[in-house]
């Protein structure tokens, strides 16, 4: 194929970072927190470090990334007071 005939397709590597940090750390929320929030976590900040255009969306990630982990940690704390002496 021709380089004149490929089609630049304007979304940057950082820009698409951007909405998979955001993607995964609002799937995070309902599946995977542990899995997913850390991914979205570093998708978030490495998206920011290459500047991207996606600003808000890459800062939305990483908030959601974060709300991830706490909300596994909140949770992991409440079934462990629940379940008492047995563990």
């Amino acid at each position: 194929m021709d380089d004149t005939a490929r089609r630049d397709t304007g979304l940057r590597r950082p820009d698409g970072m951007a909405n998979a940090a955001f993607v995964l750390g609002l799937v995070g929320l309902v599946v995977l927190p542990i899995c997913l929030g850390p991914v979205a976590i570093v998708l978030g900040v490495l998206a920011l470090r290459r500047d991207t255009t996606l600003r808000g969306r890459a800062r939305l990630g990483l908030a959601l990334g974060t709300a991830d982990v706490l909300v596994f940690a909140v949770s992991l704390a409440a079934e462990r007071d629940w379940l008492g002496p047995l563990f």
